[in-house]
C-alpha cells in the first residue's frame, strides 16, 4: 500500500518537476563556458638584472605586485594593497590566518 502510493506520487510529480518554473525573467543570458580568456588573466613580466630578477604582476594594465628574487638572499614581495602606488614589503604571501583544526571525533 505504501509503496504503491509512493510510486503513484512520484509518477504524477515527474512531469511537473521536469517542466520547470514558468515565471522566468525574459532577459536571461547563458553563462559562458570555459576558462577566462587571455584578457582577463593577470599579465606577468620577468625582468632580469645583474642583481637578480624582478617579476611584475599586472591586472588591467595596473601594476599591483612585484616579486624580487635577488641572487643572494631570500625572495620577497612588494604589494600595492590600497591601489595608490605605495608598495609595502612582505617576506611571503602567507597571511598568517590559520583555521582551527581540532579533532572532534575519530571513527
Amino acid at each position: 500500500m505504501r509503496y504503491s502510493f509512493l510510486l503513484l506520487a512520484l509518477l504524477l510529480n515527474g512531469p511537473v518537476a521536469a517542466a520547470g518554473p514558468s515565471d522566468r525573467p525574459p532577459d536571461l543570458k547563458p553563462v559562458p563556458d570555459g576558462p577566462p580568456g587571455p584578457d582577463d588573466a593577470p599579465q606577468v613580466t620577468i625582468k632580469p638584472s645583474s642583481q637578480g630578477r624582478v617579476v611584475e604582476y599586472r591586472a588591467n594594465g595596473k601594476l599591483y605586485m612585484l616579486k624580487v628574487i635577488p641572487k643572494v638572499g631570500k625572495p620577497y614581495y612588494l604589494i600595492d594593497q590600497k591601489g595608490d602606488g605605495q608598495f609595502a614589503r612582505q617576506d611571503s604571501l602567507d597571511s598568517g590566518m590559520r583555521p582551527p583544526m581540532w579533532v572532534i571525533k575519530e571513527f
